[in-house]
């Protein structure tokens, strides 16, 4: 039996998708015939406007959703308005580093709940819809640190970890049906926001492009490259083909061989 990869008719949710890894994911969706809805706490033009750019380049129906995934009522209403959930990508997140005693409060709380929270609220409403049309698929964004820690990065590392427990919960719970819950582990990625964080590092430590790459940044991957966010829009395209119906409950690490050492 040969497996291909066909989404049309489908809508897949994604949050925290109008940068990085959420946007190269949706992207990835809708070049697979999926229609798409992107989401992220603001409501601007340009937002709507990457929405139409994928329309117009993909032939699919793409929208855009505002919804702030700090707040539990709102997740749980992106998936009302999307009508229709087939695919729920929970990407959303936000980071902050300090150590635990210096951790401010505010800063953790808002990681928890976008980082962790937000995946069950989303999952909560998204289950439903997806046992109404018989299909389903739910792909948590986790991280390298869903697996594994670094220091001074206590809400991040406990958020991550939560999810992969989260992904493990659903998918036990829909084990007998045509539902799957898989976590994706990135390494580092190559977003904008991590391109931009390369200068101001070169500065902080008198280095070079390459050496803060190698030294630094990459210095935990073992591959010495980013991942792509068009490799994880792959990774989750997989994830929703006819090949990967028996995967569930599991992590998938792509991550240079980070998690490997």
């Amino acid at each position: 039996m040969a497996f291909t990869i066909d989404l049309a008719g489908k809508t897949a949710v994604i949050t925290g998708s109008n940068s990085g890894i959420g946007l190269g994911i949706a992207w990835e969706f809708a070049r697979a015939g999926a229609n798409v809805v992107l989401n992220s706490f603001t409501d601007d033009e340009d937002d709507h406007a990457l929405a139409q750019k994928i329309t117009d380049e993909t032939g699919v129906t793409a929208r855009y959703i505002q919804a702030d995934m700090s707040k539990g009522d709102q997740c749980r209403n992106l998936i009302t308005q999307a009508g229709r959930c087939d695919i729920l990508v929970n990407n959303a997140g936000i980071q902050h580093v300090a150590p635990i005693p210096e951790f401010p409060q505010e800063k953790w709380d808002a990681i928890i709940a976008i980082n962790m929270s937000s995946a069950f609220h989303t999952t909560a409403a998204a289950l439903p819809k997806m046992r109404q049309f018989g299909w389903g698929r739910v792909i948590n964004i986790a991280s390298a640190h869903g697996l594994t820690a670094s220091p001074y990065k206590a809400a991040y590392v406990a958020a991550k970890h939560g999810v992969v427990g989260l992904t493990k919960v659903t998918a036990l719970e829909t084990a007998k049906e045509p539902i799957t819950c898989n976590a994706i582990c990135p390494g580092y990625v190559l977003t904008p926001i991590v391109e931009k964080q390369i200068p101001d590092t070169m500065k902080e430590y008198d280095m070079s492009r390459e050496e803060v790459l190698d030294q630094v940044i990459l210095q935990r991957q073992p591959s010495k490259e980013f991942a792509t966010t068009e490799q994880l829009g792959g990774t989750a395209t997989f994830l929703c083909s006819d090949a990967a119906s028996q995967i569930t409950g599991t992590t998938i690490s792509v991550d240079g061989g980070w998690t490997a050492l």
